[in-house]
């Protein structure tokens, strides 16, 4: 059973019309859900070339099932901000159940 013990953010936007398209409007995204987490290390995924540099963190996160938490949210760890990435799996068995959640950071 995952240990909470990491304090975790996760904030939605709303998606918005510009000009060419639909975006999320992030500078007036709002926090649906605060509590703890079992946050782990993703494997880490570097790309090197002469135009670019570029470092990508992940983070494998275990929520508990109660978490509000959807795939185009973000995830707020130790002042670091996540992209989610795929569909969060809901796992439930019992008192085993929760969610499971891989976040990505992209650093250049």
């Amino acid at each position: 059973m995952p240990r909470y013990t990491e304090p975790v953010e996760i904030s939605r936007a709303a998606l918005v019309a510009d000009a060419y398209t639909n975006r999320r409007d992030w500078e007036h995204a709002e926090r649906v859900w605060s509590g703890l987490a079992s946050v782990q290390p993703g494997k880490p995924y570097t790309v090197r070339s002469p135009e670019r540099e570029t470092t990508v963190d992940r983070l494998l996160v275990y929520l508990p099932p109660t978490a509000d938490v959807d795939s185009a949210d973000r995830i707020t760890v130790r002042g670091i901000t996540y992209q989610i990435e795929d569909e969060p799996a809901h796992w439930r068995a019992g008192v085993l159940s929760h969610v499971v959640i891989k976040a990505v950071r992209v650093r250049r």
